[in-house]
């Protein structure tokens, strides 16, 4: 939403606003804690707060359409995008391009973490919706693995829906979320971060009823005689975010293997002529406000491609 108005503000007379869920505002919508805002608008807000700031500007504009549900399936270099929305597949070609499609969230399988397979291991993110947006409760005793910021403020939201946070298990010796996080998150529920920890197995049959943990050292391996099990029938996952862009790869857009966002000379751009990646399309980053700002540069430098008056 940010880079579209800035492609307004810069002069452009026709944008179109793929969305692929019913609303507008993505993963802010299922953040509802306070934090965000705070250099952008200069005060606090939640998520939905943020996006609906963005989202009355864009239902203001007649020169921005929005077609919620709409799902990009093919993205070429000539800047050619089908996509799905409900009861039609669309074509459409653009003068250029401005991917906002964000991360998605590392598995347990991409660290791994060995043991069974049973119910009740979820991505943190996945949590933070089944909570916030659908109203569920993944389970009464959680260990949470990683401690970036999703992990963080889950542990706080479990803990507040009364859900027993048995600890953060961290395997570096610092967390790699927030410092304000760990105290808000952690410190003022009392809940236990093991750094220099992994989970080293996950136990259960049907349901996930402990985890496996052991001190590491400075070399990841285990330290003899450290392990120690936790009790639990939940394992929320909170250990980073890739950048999606599984579109410019398909286009043949060149991708930095080491991050997975576009590999480019300077940020919001791409290796394809007119397709631009913003946000944490582009990288991932700590702030909502920083995405919003590299998201209006992203907005420009489309409109300056385009030329004024586009």
């Amino acid at each position: 939403m940010a880079a579209a108005l800035a492609a307004r503000g810069a002069g452009v007379k026709d944008v179109l606003l793929l969305e692929r869920d019913r609303h507008l505002g993505g993963i802010l919508n299922q953040c509802i804690h306070p934090g965000f805002g705070l250099h952008h608008f200069k005060e606090e807000l939640t998520g939905p707060e943020y996006a609906d700031r963005f989202v009355r500007r864009v239902e203001a504009d007649p020169g921005i359409e929005v077609s919620p549900r709409s799902f990009v399936v093919r993205l070429t270099p000539d800047r050619e995008l089908s996509y799905l929305r409900p009861g039609a597949l669309e074509e459409v070609r653009a003068g250029a391009v401005i991917l906002a499609t964000g991360c998605r969230e590392r598995t347990r399988e991409m660290i791994p973490i060995p043991g069974s397979r049973p119910a009740g291991v979820y991505p943190a993110g996945l949590a933070q919706k089944m909570v916030n947006i659908e109203g569920w409760i993944p389970g009464r005793e959680a260990v949470i693995v990683g401690s970036g910021d999703i992990g963080l403020i889950m542990a706080r939201r479990m803990a507040l829906e009364g859900v027993k946070v048995r600890a953060v298990v961290e395997i570096q010796d610092r967390s790699r979320g927030l410092a304000r996080n760990v105290v808000q998150c952690l410190e003022d529920f009392g809940i236990p971060l093991h750094l220099r920890h992994r989970v080293s197995a996950i136990r259960g049959r049907d349901r996930v009823e402990s985890v496996d943990v052991a001190r590491v050292d400075a070399d990841l391996r285990d330290v003899p005689g450290s392990a120690f099990s936790i009790p639990c029938d939940t394992v929320l996952v909170s250990v980073g975010l890739i950048p999606e862009n599984e579109l410019l790869e398909a286009a043949g857009g060149a991708i930095d293997p080491a991050t997975n966002g576009p590999a480019a000379p300077a940020v919001n751009l791409t290796s394809l002529p007119g397709v631009f990646a913003c946000g944490n399309a582009f990288k991932v980053y700590d702030l909502a406000d920083s995405v919003t700002r590299d998201s209006e540069l992203a907005g420009r430098l489309a409109a300056g491609y385009l030329g004024a008056g586009a």
